[in-house]
């Protein structure tokens, strides 16, 4: 297939409500994957990554939301980008492989060159058009997104070993109870269409070692219980690890931002951290002011166009304001992501915290945490639709929606 000839599909794989627990309260009322971060959905952001791809005609998203909550975003993102962007349903969770292979059908029907998938709750600037010049410099079946991180983190994620001179991807393991390498799997590749031949092989595997078994009543029951379902695959345990040291993977490392999205505390980090891409990609988006007529403005803002901000107001750094937010005179807003609809009055200060939609908070009360985006109570997060009183103090809690504070709290769940 000639130059002329590539056609990229890309497929993000955004999960469904039985994951994101660990985000809850905040995907309490919207999936995960619409979550907004600097001002934009979660799923945005590699949506808008996958745009700069060369010869890209398609992107596909997988998950098992009902499609009437991606609805809407859908249609919004297509006609914004003037590309085909479609939501595809799972019956179930079919784990990340299952998932791809399930809509091999859909996937194919534009005859793609190069598979691009990503998973929805990885947070990158996402430098795929390298990585596919990369990739097809290798000329394997695929080529993983990698990086560097530090040996105490690195048995969190999926730990790899490649040839430091061909990148080859050597060994693979998930989440390792020993130190294998500092090198991670990041949640994003780029396969050839031969990926799903690799797939087939798994379901094939199964479906003739299962056949061979002999077990009695006991041994089978005890085999029911640790079996995955015959149309469960893993990407990771089930074709990187058994197709590493075999010259078909590769790698490709990146030396720029990762993170993945886990929890609230994550994502108002990274939030701040495509606001800070904002500036080299979309600086359009950053809010500017000094004071005068508009709010004094430090470091990386994003201010949607709906949104009031009284002129006295001082926001940022790591400021997101969501769609009709009023912020009143005097406020102080510091690494925060505020959501529509809220109301934050006179004087109040906000730091280190998410509000949620609807919420409102009295004059000079604050909300604020220390700012450990990794701590269970590190920063403090709003439900939708709590409202914190005048001259009431919130420190290092979670706030479940539909609550009304009139007194202050300090490091604790309000339920």
């Amino acid at each position: 297939m000639g130059i002329s000839e590539e056609r990229v599909v890309a497929v993000i794989m955004v999960g469904g409500p039985t994951k994101g627990t660990r985000f809850r309260p905040l995907s309490l009322n919207v999936p995960k994957p619409l979550f907004p971060l600097a001002g934009q959905p979660m799923v945005h952001h590699p949506i808008l990554a996958c745009r700069r791809i060369p010869n890209l005609v398609q992107i596909y998203l997988i998950g098992f939301y009902e499609e009437r909550e991606f609805a809407l975003y859908v249609s919004a993102i297509s006609n914004e980008l003037r590309l085909p962007v479609r939501y595809l349903r799972e019956d179930k969770p079919h784990g990340s492989a299952g998932g791809l292979y399930s809509f091999r059908d859909y996937i194919m029907e534009e005859d793609p060159s190069h598979i691009v998938l990503l998973n929805c709750d990885v947070c990158s600037s996402f430098p795929l058009p390298d990585m596919l010049e990369a990739h097809k410099r290798y000329g394997g079946l695929g080529t993983v997104l990698v990086i560097k991180v530090s040996a105490e983190s690195a048995n969190q994620f999926g730990e790899l070993v490649a040839d430091p001179v061909t990148n080859e991807l050597l060994h693979y393991t998930e989440k390792p109870e020993t130190f294998v390498s500092d090198r991670i799997n990041c949640g994003v590749y780029i396969f050839t269409p031969d990926i799903f031949t690799a797939i087939q092989s798994v379901f094939t595997l199964r479906k003739e070692t299962s056949n061979l078994r002999r077990m009695n009543s006991f041994e089978a029951l005890q085999s029911a219980t640790k079996t995955l379902p015959a149309d469960y695959v893993r990407l990771d345990q089930d074709i990187l690890s058994p197709l590493a040291g075999k010259k078909k993977l590769y790698t490709y490392e990146t030396l720029d931002f990762w993170e993945q999205i886990k929890t609230p505390g994550i994502s108002l980090r990274c939030s701040a951290l495509y606001l800070a891409q904002y500036r080299h990609i979309s600086p359009h988006l950053l809010a500017t002011g000094n004071g005068s007529k508009s709010p004094t403005i430090i470091g990386d803002v994003y201010i949607h166009p709906s949104a009031k901000v009284h002129p006295s107001a001082k926001i940022g750094p790591n400021v997101s304001i969501s769609a009709n937010a009023r912020i009143g005179a005097g406020v102080r807003l510091i690494s925060c992501i505020i959501l529509d609809d809220v109301e934050i009055k006179e004087n109040a200060v906000v730091m280190h915290a998410i509000v949620g939609w609807k919420s409102s908070i009295g004059r000079w009360s604050r909300v604020q945490a220390e700012g450990d985006y990794n701590a269970k109570l590190g920063i403090t997060i709003l439900g939708e639709a709590v409202a914190v009183e005048d001259e009431v103090v919130v420190v290092n809690s979670i706030v479940l929606p539909n609550k009304t504070l009139n007194v202050s709290v300090q490091e604790e769940i309000i339920l």
